[in-house]
């Protein structure tokens, strides 16, 4: 299992590891578990990052209500469930650094993905929103919107990665980030201003554009974290 095989290389590296399998989507177990690990040793760093892919099949039809809302259930409101529970005990303490994962995507709903986009957008506008609201408090928030970078993820998408990176390009552009508190965490940079250009400029010309981009994704075997 990669959860198990991960803490078991943090543990070897010197660190003291806590896992458990939750469902992100559920709410109310997800923040016992995390407000258990923060009475225990209280949390000055939390990545929510857990997310799920879908997107339209070769034929075009839509995703349907299910796929569509399971992705906003997982990547979105699993990110506030994170999160939320550790806002009064960061308050109350006066610091805290939280870091939530959007995605290029989050800028201009991509026609192959509809689903993914809303909820990536979803996250960026919460992340966003959080770091304006905590900043004074003194809890820094970052936002990390990555492009295309080589992952089981990525490579269920049948058609061009434009500017895609490495894994170890992609892992190392989020930490020096994240060591540094940077408000927005985003990569390939070109690729996030063209498609920020895309949703401000008219929507004739930005609609037929993304029609001209052809992508399908193939079915998830599992989710991807």
């Amino acid at each position: 299992m990669r959860l198990s095989a991960i803490a078991t290389a943090c543990r070897q590296a010197g660190a003291d590891v806590r896992e458990a399998v939750l469902d992100v989507a559920d709410a109310e177990p997800l923040g016992r578990w995390i407000e258990q690990l923060d009475d225990a040793t209280p949390i000055d760093l939390v990545i929510a990052n857990a997310g799920v892919s879908a997107g339209v099949p070769q034929s075009g039809a839509p995703e349907g209500l299910f796929t569509a809302s399971a992705q906003v259930k997982i990547n979105l409101l699993g990110t506030m469930n994170t999160v939320e529970p550790l806002l009064p005990r960061m308050i109350a303490r006066g610091s805290g650094r939280i870091v939530v994962v959007s995605s290029v995507a989050g800028y201009r709903g991509l026609p192959y993905s509809p689903g993914y986009s809303a909820s990536k957008a979803g996250v960026r506008m919460y992340g966003d929103a959080l770091r304006s609201l905590l900043r004074p408090k003194g809890i820094r928030v970052s936002v990390v919107c990555p492009g295309f970078f080589a992952s089981p993820m990525t490579d269920r998408f049948i058609g061009g990665h434009p500017m895609k990176l490495t894994l170890d390009q992609a892992t190392r552009i989020v930490r020096r980030g994240i060591d540094r508190a940077q408000r927005k965490i985003v990569f390939p940079r070109l690729l996030a201003f063209e498609l920020i250009l895309a949703d401000i400029a008219p929507s004739f010309i930005t609609d037929w554009i993304m029609r001209q981009i052809h992508f399908h994704i193939l079915p998830a075997r599992g989710t991807e974290s």
